[in-house]
């Protein structure tokens, strides 16, 4: 039986990073055709075999000339002076121009010898050949004289330099066609597990598909790599052992994703130690504690971890610098933003966090909205603009803290930030905008609209006590400077598998041992809805409500949106669960009612016209299970 591994003497992410620093020597050199250069990175210094311009050259359509034959022009006392030749740009110009003389030429064109200045065509006027000058110039005027933008001999570009479409120009000016460039690294991409199918095929139960061949392939070609993917590697040794002596003997690097935890089923720590020296296993960070790194034969192998986002974030902090100094290149850090978290959040207990957020843009500053989720989520890094660090030693970070937000790319602040419930119509018509959204729930967007994050939040909160949704818990909330929209009631219902064969008819059934049920989470005017009707089955009971929540097999199984609930249902994973009557259709899944609920909108004031005008496009054209009702598109609410 395979021995289970434990973590010993964990590293640093900036001990990670160098120990694989120390075997980043760039892999030699080759030459590519210019057409191919761009994005590549020079070897070798340049040096400028010739000039640039080649030849003196006029700047503007216009008349060579002598330029001390100009001076005093002017539109008043013109000078005449006698047109001796015409040249075009790619001509050469026969003769010369003297004193007293113009030779005319075109953008581009070679001067002639003898002159030392042009004369723009704007300000002559030219007649039975003779040229007629109503502004005198200066010596060198409208002329580029050769090698003034490069000249021979010069160092004109640096190795280690990365060629953009600039230095590609440089480099076609100098007539370069063949470029010294360093080699690109060759990067092998494994995925482990037994659990895993390609995309395209039909999932089974338990499966999952395979996103870290190709997110790593993306990752590693904006590095400047080249991935070459070897598929999905099943939890059996000698299979493994071969998909790695295959792409160590073809790349240069290569990255195996699973495989790399304390379970008994891992294989890459012992497989690696027997094949070369692992460098260390496991790093004081979360997400990513279990990656690795080997040598095998000289070649690095880094073994990250399974889930997507830590693989993902742990490529992105140690994998991408290894790689950038193989090319000769220079890791930069990544820019950053100084913003207050919009909410505390926990540290990791000794090991160093690293959170994604979205960075929201305000008049006093930047807002860091953590996006909380679990480390096999791949969602949250597509939908955050970087992340936090919370080191080693800090527990917990409060409300309003300032935080250096790291970005994964160059930041572009978004035209409204939509926090709150999701819905699948309105998510389709946000998804036309450039609207960030952020799905926490009815009261998540309320509390995030009155921190300060949100621009609009969407709720369906009914209060029971007046029987009204939404705008008692602005009120409550202390919710200024907005306003409550009506939008539409969605039909609210429990989805159940296609004919129902558990033969549920309503929240009573939920009690049966056979039935199994899928949740939303607190906070949620979904969960909120449930939970005021087990009140009422409690009551009528004559039990109280938390023996009753006990009694319910998946009360505490919770997902993040209505689609989520309808997903758990078809695959078998619930038997029921209360959504929208359009995530049920979605799925093909029986729908049975429960009731109509109010989902409106609550925005800040300055974003009031852009939420008028969501709520317009978004009332155009209902589903089924959507309908308009008195207050639709009309302001319910200003406070």
């Amino acid at each position: 039986m395979t021995k289970r591994v434990i973590f010993h003497d964990l590293v640093t992410l900036e001990q990670a990073s160098e120990v694989l620093y120390k075997f980043a020597k760039p892999l030699g050199e080759e030459e590519v055709d210019i057409s191919q250069a761009y994005g590549r990175v020079l070897a070798r210094d340049v040096v400028a075999p010739v000039d640039v311009p080649p030849f003196d050259r006029s700047t503007v359509d216009g008349y060579a000339v002598v330029a001390e034959s100009t001076y005093g022009a002017s539109e008043l006392t013109p000078v005449d002076l006698k047109l001796v030749g015409r040249v075009d740009a790619g001509g050469w110009p026969e003769g010369e121009v003297r004193g007293g003389e113009a030779y005319e030429v075109a953008t581009g064109a070679p001067l002639p010898r003898g002159a030392n200045a042009v004369v723009m065509v704007e300000y002559t006027q030219e007649r039975g050949g003779v040229v007629r000058i109503f502004r005198s110039a200066a010596p060198g005027e409208n002329v580029m004289s050769a090698g003034s933008d490069i000249s021979a001999g010069e160092v004109v570009l640096r190795r280690c330099a990365r060629l953009t479409a600039r230095e590609v120009g440089v480099l076609a000016a100098l007539g370069i066609r063949r470029v010294p460039v360093v080699k690109r690294p060759r990067v092998g991409i494994i995925s482990t597990g037994n659990e895993l199918e390609p995309p395209g095929s039909e999932l089974g139960p338990g499966k999952l598909y395979d996103v870290n061949s190709y997110s790593l392939a993306a990752a590693v070609a904006e590095a400047g790599g080249v991935p070459v993917l070897y598929g999905i590697v099943r939890d059996e040794e000698a299979s493994y052992r071969e998909a790695i002596t295959r792409a160590l003997s073809e790349t240069d690097v290569v990255l195996i994703s699973g495989g790399t935890s304390a379970g008994v089923a891992d294989l890459t720590y012992r497989v690696l130690g027997e094949l070369g020296d692992v460098l260390f296993h496991g790093v004081m960070v979360r997400p990513g504690k279990p990656t690795l790194a080997a040598t095998v034969g000289g070649k690095v192998v880094v073994g990250l971890p399974g889930y997507p986002s830590s693989a993902l974030m742990i490529f992105h902090t140690v994998v991408r610098p290894f790689l950038l100094r193989l090319q000769c290149l220079e890791p930069a850090p990544p820019a950053t933003y100084r913003a207050r978290l919009a909410y505390g959040v926990e540290g990791a207990k000794g090991r160093r966090a690293l959170y994604p957020v979205v960075l929201i843009a305000r008049a006093g500053g930047y807002r860091a909205y953590p996006l909380y989720a679990e480390s096999g989520a791949i969602s949250v890094l597509a939908r955050a603009d970087g992340y936090i660090v919370i080191p080693e030693n800090v527990e917990f970070m409060t409300e309003g803290e300032e935080v250096d937000v790291f970005l994964f790319e160059k930041y572009k602040p978004a035209e409204l930030y939509f926090i709150g419930s999701h819905d699948p119509h309105l998510d389709a018509v946000l998804a036309k905008r450039n609207v960030k959204t952020v799905y926490v729930g009815s009261m998540g967007g309320l509390m995030a609209l009155r921190r300060g994050e949100a621009d609009i939040a969407g709720t369906h909160m009914l209060d029971t006590e007046t029987g009204i949704y939404n705008v008692p818990f602005v009120q409550r909330l202390g919710i200024k400077n907005a306003v409550v929209i009506g939008l539409y009631k969605r039909e609210q219902g429990l989805i159940v598998q296609r004919g129902n064969p558990k033969g549920v008819r309503g929240v009573e059934d939920l009690l049966r041992e056979d039935v199994v049920y899928v949740n939303r989470p607190r906070g949620t005017g979904t969960r909120a809805l449930l939970d005021i009707q087990l009140a009422k089955l409690a009551e009528r009971l004559g039990t109280s409500f938390e023996e009753l929540t006990r009694r319910i097999r998946g009360y505490t199984y919770e997902v993040r949106t209505h689609t989520a609930v309808a997903a758990a249902v078809a695959q078998g994973r619930a038997d029921v669960g209360l959504g929208v009557r359009y995530a049920a259709e979605l799925y093909g899944l029986d729908f049975i009612p429960v009731g109509w609920e109010e989902y409106d909108l609550v925005a800040r004031r300055e974003a009031l016209d852009k939420a008028l005008e969501i709520v317009e496009e978004a009332l155009r054209e209902l589903p089924r299970g959507y309908q308009r009702y008195e207050m639709s598109g009309r302001i319910k609410w200003e406070g």
